[in-house]
This record gives C-alpha cells, structure tokens and sequence, in this order.
C-alpha cells in the first residue's frame, strides 16, 4: 500500500495585531486572523513507519504563525499568508509545498464625540475577508482572495418569470420580489503576477490587494442595489464581469450564493385583508430550504 496523498499542519490559529503609529503610540491600528497552514512534502514515512524525523510539529507551525506576525508585515492577508508559505517551503528541505488560509474579521474603527477614535473599534458584523493560498517548491503562488458572510436585501428591484416550466412545476411568475443572500465570493489572481514572495510584496505595496477586495465588494453591493435583476445567476454573472474589467491581474471571479426566500403571507382570510402581490408588506423568512446557485466567470472561453 502507499499513501496517495498527505499534508498537515495547524488550524484555528487565531491572533490579533496592533500597529502603533510611529509619531503617536496612541493611535493604532488592529487586525484578527484566524490561520490555517498544511504543509505537504517528503513526509510519507511519519505515516508509513511512524518516522516523526520528517514531522515540523503542528506546535511550531503554530509558533511560527505567531513569530512571523510579530517580525514582518500582517496587512494585507495576501502578503503575510504568502509569506508564511515561503517560510516553510524555504526553511524545510523535505517540505515541498504549504497550504495557507487566512480569515480576516471585521473590526471597524468608531467615532467617539464625532471623531475617529484613536484605538477603539467595534465588530461589524460577521463578513470575513479571506485568501486561500498554496505555495509549492520552484512553482509560482496560487491565490484565491476573497469575502463571505456578507448578507445583504433589498425588498424590491428583483424579478423572476420566463423559467422553464413542465407537470413538476408549481412556482409562478413573479415581477417583483425580496432578494436576499449571504455574499460568497472569491477571486484567483493569474500566478503569473505573482511568481515569488518579492512580487506578492510589490502588490500588497502597491495596495492593489486592498484595492481589489474594496472593489469586489463595492461592485457587489452596487450591481445588487442598482440593477433590475432577472435573476440570481444574471447578476452574479454582471458582477463578476465587472470585477474582471477593473482588474487585469484576477484570472477569473467566483460567487457562490444562495436564494434566501421570503414568502408573501395570505391573509386574505381575516376579513379580506390583503397582502399579496401588488399589496404584500408582511413577509415570512424560509431557513430553508433555499436556493443554491455558483457560478466562475473567466476570461477564457474554455469551460470545465
């Protein structure tokens, strides 16, 4: 028998850093992670013969996470996740390759008497903004950055009618309804912009990271406000190609969302109130089931 496949590491590594402004301690900036790091190589005999000479403890992909984030740069997750990869790609002859994901939390910086307090923030919400990394010896870096657990509504602006319809169909034509979904989405820069650790830096420098993720997420909030939609897959295509058109190093934009139902209540039956159609205001919100749609948009015109 052999072993096909194999890597491991640590998971739930969280930590918070503080930036303190050189000219001004007191002003400082914070940032949460949560990291998970695999690494994969020469380690088939630490399963096969229970050789631990080949095994870097999960303690000290752990401790590295930690040191690595007190020496050099956390902001932004693309470039401190890259480098964590190329610690022990680098470091660790028999380690081939890393795996890295990172999940950022959102603590937002808040007006105390009308003015950006120096060091206090508040956690808005649950969206995370995430990179899912893979580092492999000699081979450019592969990353996936992304944001989810955005939730966003509107109560009008949203349509669905024309489906195909056959004797298991029920559902009807509907001209104006609730749209409502949990943001999922991710985007793969082309490897070929970032080949090495010095290119990845000269990005994260350049603040094209940051920029792409700012305007991933405003496209997404402003294509879902503005746009009459026909449907879910309509409009998450319309982002995605939008996303694609402002930035030239992302290869291709995936969104994954589901259909969050909110059923119109008939209340006709209490003295002929009504509340459907043209007269709906009271909505019922469905758990599930839901909708599901994913769809990637390239700039290849290959499909998988």
């Amino acid at each position: 028998m052999t072993v096909v496949k194999a890597r491991y590491g640590k998971a739930n590594v969280r930590l918070l850093k503080v930036k303190r402004d050189p000219k001004d301690p007191k002003k400082q900036d914070v940032i949460e992670l949560r990291v998970r790091c695999l690494l994969e190589g020469d380690i088939d005999s630490s399963y096969t013969a229970a050789n631990n000479k080949v095994v870097v403890p999960t303690d000290t992909v752990k401790q590295t996470t930690y040191i690595l984030a007190k020496k050099g740069e956390v902001w932004p997750i693309e470039l401190f996740g890259a480098r964590l990869a190329d610690h022990f790609v680098t470091t660790y002859p028999h380690i081939r390759g890393a795996h890295v994901d990172i999940q950022q939390y959102r603590w937002t910086r808040y007006e105390v008497q009308g003015k950006p307090h120096p060091h206090s923030f508040m956690q808005d919400g649950v969206e995370t903004r995430n990179v899912s990394l893979y580092k492999r010896e000699g081979q450019p870096y592969q990353i996936t950055s992304g944001i989810a657990g955005l939730t966003v509504l509107k109560s009008t602006g949203s349509m669905f009618y024309d489906f195909h319809t056959d004797d298991y169909t029920v559902l009807k034509d509907t001209y104006d309804r609730i749209l409502s979904t949990d943001i999922d989405a991710s985007w793969k820069w082309n490897p070929r912009s970032v080949p090495d650790l010095a290119a990845v830096t000269k990005l994260a420098t350049e603040g094209l990271f940051d920029a792409a993720w700012a305007g991933a997420r405003n496209q997404t909030l402003e294509i879902f406000a503005l746009e009459n939609s026909a449907s879910v897959q309509a409009t998450m295509y319309n982002i995605s190609q939008s996303i694609l058109d402002k930035f030239a190093p992302i290869e291709t934009v995936t969104f994954v969302l589901p259909n969050k139902h909110y059923f119109e209540v008939d209340l006709s039956w209490h003295h002929g109130l009504k509340n459907t159609g043209k007269d709906a205001e009271v909505y019922a919100p469905q758990t599930d089931p839901n909708g599901h749609i994913e769809c990637t948009v390239s700039r290849k015109s290959a499909k998988l």
